[in-house]
């Protein structure tokens, strides 16, 4: 019995043996990772609960993440402090501390700038987390919801399901669109080609009656002639609607609806003015 408390007093508690270092860290990386993990759901279980106006998300996920690594450095700052044998290490590594600096810095310059450059993005907030943004992408221009800013990355969702994950150092440069204003109304812009010979101002009457009682429009600005083709007059409809998705139910609704009442008022369409892409096979030689 004695041997084994000997050899639990001199083995697993004490810092000095290998046994007593390993069993150190272990205890250390347990706690630090239940205290991260513990802040991680706190912080998510609050931004449930949370009215979204009064806090913050960006702000708070990017500061959560950084605590993170902030606890982790501190398990391994306390345990480097705790072991002998590593706190020699480390006074033999402050000679050398300028090169290792240059080496790491190099070596991370990458993600250092990725980091830096989310710090930034959260200073001077060109976007927040659920804002409609739209960047450029090696696959075009792609449009979607900010969905996290990590240290890192910063994750859209497209409207297609598809996540772009883009660097910070890209976003902090690039120049980005931002669809999300403090007024989420939305304005219709619906251009319209009629024939030269049609009636204008029976144009113009049907368009915007039909704005005027669909549903997703609250407001009509105006219908003027925009411009003068070669074959066609254009009519542009300009209406409010109160967000994004109405705007863009309306215009198929309206397109639809003005083709139907312009067949019955006999107002000319040009065909030229249509957009109609038309594939062409290989023909089999005659």
């Amino acid at each position: 019995m004695r041997d084994f408390e000997t050899l639990v007093r001199h083995d697993f508690f004490n810092p000095h043996t290998l046994t007593g270092a390993v069993i150190y860290g272990l205890v250390l990386l347990t706690i630090a990772w239940i205290v991260a993990r513990a802040l991680r759901l706190t912080v998510r279980e609050a931004l449930a609960r949370a009215d979204g106006r009064m806090i913050d998300r960006t702000s708070v996920i990017f500061v959560t993440q950084l605590l993170q690594i902030g606890i982790y450095l501190f398990a391994l700052t306390f345990y480097a402090h705790l072991i002998p044998q590593l706190r020699t290490f480390g006074a033999a590594l402050l000679t050398s501390v300028g090169v290792a600096s240059v080496v790491v810095g190099f070596a991370a310059q990458n993600t250092l700038g990725n980091i830096v450059a989310g710090i930034s993005l959260i200073l001077y907030r060109p976007f927040e987390v659920d804002d409609h943004v739209q960047v450029a992408a090696p696959s075009g221009l792609e449009t979607g919801v900010v969905e996290s800013l990590t240290l890192g990355y910063t994750v859209l969702r497209t409207d297609d399901n598809r996540r772009v994950v883009v660097p910070n150092s890209v976003m902090a440069t690039q120049v980005m669109v931002n669809l999300t204003s403090r007024d989420p109304r939305a304005m219709l812009v619906l251009p319209i080609d009629i024939g030269y010979g049609a009636d204008l101002d029976a144009a113009r009457r049907i368009l915007v009656d039909l704005a005027k009682t669909h549903t997703d429009v609250t407001s009509v600005v105006d219908c003027p002639v925009t411009h003068l083709g070669a074959s066609a007059v254009r009519l542009t409809l300009r209406a409010w609607c109160p967000n994004g998705g109405a705007a863009k139910r309306a215009e198929f609704d309206l397109y639809e609806q003005a083709k139907r009442q312009f067949d019955e008022a006999h107002i000319a369409m040009p065909v030229s003015s249509m957009n109609v892409t038309v594939t062409m096979r290989d023909a089999a030689p005659t």
